[in-house]
């Protein structure tokens, strides 16, 4: 069945249509790849950056994922609607991207909001993760994911806190694939130790940018000492 070619506006949007349209129809079945940006876009007449985004928006509804260097593959042929099924099915690049936002956010009001409780609670995290680190990585990362979700959970905002818990497994799947691909661990086994630390301090002292800014930097380079 030819794609045709969409009206002039909106193109995005109406490019993604008719993709969605293919894949929820079998024309494309599960784990079909999608012909390249160069040959959809001469088929919907459009730009390759249009069939870009309109790839982008197939993917945050499921229905398709990139995998870098391989292409575009079809993952479901209905669109994922309840939002833990679509984080089980998002890539590891976009969840850390919002655990980013999330966390960084986080750790600002864990300093202005803690409490004693609070405190003593991401210290023991600490000490939990510390400990860890003479265990296998599945187990040094439940440990690190503790410890932030102690941090999340000091700046008492249930909505974070729930984000945090919907994304845990798929971030926990990552950490994992990570550490097993680079080897950190190897020659040191708490790594990120000092970072860690240095933001329980943070907490602790009320420093709510300092707090935001270890996390941030810490993030950007996750497992980094």
């Amino acid at each position: 069945m030819p794609l045709g070619p969409v009206r002039p506006s909106p193109l995005v949007e109406q490019a993604a249509e008719r993709l969605r349209e293919q894949i929820t129809a079998g024309h494309w079945p599960v784990g079909t790849k999608l012909p390249g940006e160069t040959t959809l876009a001469r088929e919907l007449g459009v730009g390759r950056s249009t069939v870009r985004e309109a790839l982008r928006a197939l993917a945050g509804a499921g229905l398709v994922r990139a995998r870098q260097g391989a292409g575009v593959f079809v993952t479901a042929t209905q669109e994922v609607r309840d939002w833990p099924t679509r984080l089980r099915r998002a890539a590891v690049t976009d969840v850390y991207e919002v655990r980013m936002a999330v966390e960084v956010h986080a750790a600002r009001l864990a300093a202005r909001r803690r409490t004693p409780e609070d405190v003593a609670a991401i210290e023991r995290a600490l000490e939990g993760r510390r400990a860890a680190a003479t265990s296998s990585d599945t187990a040094f990362v439940d440990a690190d994911i503790t410890f932030h979700a102690a941090v999340v959970e000091a700046a008492h905002n249930p909505v974070l806190a729930d984000l945090f818990r919907e994304f845990t497994p798929v971030l926990r799947e990552g950490l994992v694939e990570l550490l097993a691909l680079t080897g950190l661990r190897e020659d040191d086994p708490n790594t990120a130790d000092e970072a860690h630390a240095a933001l329980v301090r943070a907490v602790a002292d009320g420093d709510a940018e300092g707090a935001a800014e270890i996390l941030r930097e810490e993030l950007e380079d996750p497992f980094r000492g």
